[in-house]
C-alpha cells in the first residue's frame, strides 16, 4: 500500500527535477559564463528552488489524483443525467469558480489597479485600487465562465472549433480599435493569465470527460479547445470594461 503511493510521487519527483533542469542550466550559464559574477544568496536560492521542486511535484500529484478525475466524473455524470440546463450551469460555474482563485490572475490585478492609481486613471486610495481589482477579475471569471459554456455547446452540438475562435479573435480585432489604449495592454494580458495552473486542469478534464460520454464524439478531437476559448474571451471582455469605466 505504501509502495503504491511513494512510487507515484517519486515519478512526479523526478519529472519536476527533468522540467526544472534547463531553467536551471540557462541561469547557471549565463550567471557564471557570461555575467562572470556569483550568484547573489546562493543559500536562499537553493532553498527557493527546493521548495519549488516540492511544490511543484505536490501540485501536479494533486492533479492526477483529484482535479483531473473529479472534473471528467462530474462530466460523465452530467451528460449520463441528460440536464442541459445543469451542465451548463455546472460549466460556467467551473470556469468562474476557477478563475476567480487563479493566482496569476490576481497578481496581474493587484498590479494593474496600482498602475492605474498612479496613472491617475482611477482614486489613488485603497478602496478604489481593490475596487478597480476587484471588478477586473470578475470581468474575467465572468467571460472564462461562458468561454467553457460555449466549449460545452461546441462539444454537444459538434460546431466546428476553428469557425469559433476565427469569430473570436475577429472580436478581439474589433474591440482593440475600440478601447482606451491603457486597457489593451491589461486585457491581452488577462487573456494568458486565466490559462494557469488552477483552469487548466479542471477545464482539461471537464472537455476530455464530456467528449468521452457523448456518442459520436472523439476525446482527440472534440475534448480539446475548451482553454482556448477560456484565454480568449477575457480579452474582449477586460476591453469592454475599460470602456465603461
Amino acid at each position: 500500500m505504501l509502495k503504491a503511493a511513494v512510487l507515484p510521487l517519486l515519478g512526479s519527483l523526478r519529472d519536476s527535477l527533468r522540467d526544472l533542469a534547463p531553467i536551471v542550466a540557462v541561469i547557471l550559464f549565463f550567471q557564471y559564463l557570461v555575467l562572470r559574477q556569483p550568484i547573489p544568496d546562493l543559500i536562499g536560492l537553493l532553498g527557493g528552488t527546493l521548495l519549488v521542486i516540492i511544490g511543484l511535484t505536490l501540485f501536479v500529484q494533486g492533479l492526477k489524483l483529484a482535479l483531473f478525475p473529479i472534473g471528467e466524473t462530474m462530466a460523465w455524470e452530467f451528460a449520463r443525467k441528460g440536464s442541459l440546463f445543469w451542465l451548463l450551469v455546472f460549466a460556467f460555474a467551473l470556469g468562474f469558480g476557477t478563475t476567480v482563485a487563479e493566482p496569476a490572475l490576481i497578481a496581474v490585478a493587484d498590479e494593474a489597479a496600482l498602475v492605474a492609481a498612479e496613472g491617475g486613471l482611477i482614486e489613488a486610495s485603497e478602496l478604489a485600487r481593490n475596487e478597480y481589482a476587484d471588478g477586473l477579475r470578475l470581468t474575467v471569471a465572468i467571460s472564462v465562465g461562458l468561454a467553457i459554456v460555449i466549449g460545452v455547446l461546441r462539444i454537444l452540438r459538434g460546431w466546428p472549433v476553428h469557425y469559433l475562435i476565427i469569430g473570436g479573435y475577429l472580436g478581439v480585432v474589433i474591440m482593440t480599435g475600440l478601447a482606451p489604449e491603457e486597457i489593451i495592454g491589461i486585457a491581452y494580458d488577462s487573456g494568458g493569465v486565466t490559462t494557469s495552473t488552477i483552469t487548466v486542469p479542471l477545464v482539461t478534464a471537464l472537455g476530455i470527460g464530456l467528449a468521452s460520454s457523448i456518442e459520436g464524439r472523439n476525446p482527440t478531437t472534440d475534448g480539446f479547445g475548451l482553454i482556448a476559448f477560456a484565454s480568449l474571451t477575457p480579452m474582449i471582455f477586460v476591453m469592454g470594461y475599460g470602456m465603461l469605466i
